[in-house]
């Protein structure tokens, strides 16, 4: 895709800062890191995902398997508040969905091909919300058409060996809420900003320090026209790690997939966004963030509700 005005050039590491928001936390104590917190409340079980399935697989249990589902929740319900319609998707795609969204380019080893079926497994939501509308005329004149896909995905992580091993940083399976847009091209940057506005708004109901990212144009990927990453705070490795991403593909999607918008009496190529509103990764940010001295978890103030009201998960004994 054609960048827009306003990317840096460079590549991964030419990324510019916008802002940061929050403050680092300062801990008495010597911080573990999210495995050994996740062990600690019995949430997490990596020794027994890896017999059962090979590295880098794992079981969420108890705690942790609360925590995701209220986490996912608290996604869904915002992005419903804002417009978004809720959706379940598929995710095994077809080769067609696949190529068109951009994900068969130089990164194709990511991804789980299943030769038998010729079919993909998907990495995010965002290819099956993209063929949603496929072959399309879409009727754009009351607006942007939202969707928010609820899925598991899945990633090869080829290439990663050695990076990111320990516990559920980079993993093959995750669970993950994002969002979807098909707007008019004049109304993309807005769009942009208003995911990213809501991504936000997530981080601070889990109450994260963290930093918004203008990700350089060597490191967009195939399909982004611009992409904005959040990227919280991770107190064990003293930096930051994303954790949600936001893209413009402009017209780039649309046009592989032949999806169109009416628009005075013409047809024209439809724009289309994608951003994360939350996935598996952010209970690694939370673990860590949130652990207390005596190996419990605070639980944030905004995720209680979908917890029957606890405020906090002890250790195990």
């Amino acid at each position: 895709n054609v960048i827009l005005p306003g990317v840096p050039a460079g590549g991964e590491n030419d990324y510019e800062v916008m802002r940061h928001v929050g403050d680092i936390r300062e801990f008495g104590f010597e911080p573990k890191d999210h495995l050994d917190v996740a062990q600690g409340l019995g949430a997490l079980d990596m020794e027994r995902g890896t017999k059962v399935s090979g590295s880098r697989f794992y079981y969420l249990k108890g705690p942790g398997a609360r925590l995701e589902l209220a986490l996912l929740t608290m996604a869904a319900d915002l992005a419903e508040a804002n417009g978004f319609t809720l959706m379940i998707t598929p995710t095994l795609v077809n080769p067609d969905i696949m190529s068109g969204t951009g994900f068969l380019g130089a990164h194709s080893d990511e991804i789980y091909y299943l030769p038998a079926d010729d079919q993909y497994l998907v990495g995010t939501s965002e290819v099956a919300l993209a063929g949603y509308h496929k072959d399309e005329i879409l009727d754009l004149s009351g607006g942007p058409k939202r969707y928010a896909g609820w899925s598991s995905c899945y990633r090869r992580e080829a290439g990663s060996y050695g990076k990111d091993t320990r516990g559920i940083i980079r993993v093959h399976q995750f669970n993950k809420v994002e969002m979807f847009v098909y707007c008019r091209v004049e109304d993309s940057m807005v769009e942009h900003n208003r995911l990213l506005n809501l991504e936000e708004q997530m981080l601070a109901k889990v109450e994260l320090p963290y930093r918004v990212i203008n990700t350089a144009a060597g490191d967009l990927g195939s399909s982004a026209a611009q992409k904005f990453d959040c990227e919280a705070w991770l107190p064990t490795q003293n930096r930051f790690m994303e954790v949600t991403s936001t893209s413009n593909c402009t017209t780039y999607q649309a046009r592989r997939l032949n999806i169109r918008e009416k628009f005075e009496g013409e047809n024209a190529s439809a724009a289309t966004l994608n951003g994360t509103l939350a996935t598996t990764r952010w209970l690694v940010a939370l673990l860590e963030n949130h652990q207390q001295a005596d190996g419990s978890l605070y639980i944030p103030e905004a995720l209680r509700p979908y917890l029957g009201g606890k405020d906090h998960f002890e250790p195990v004994a």
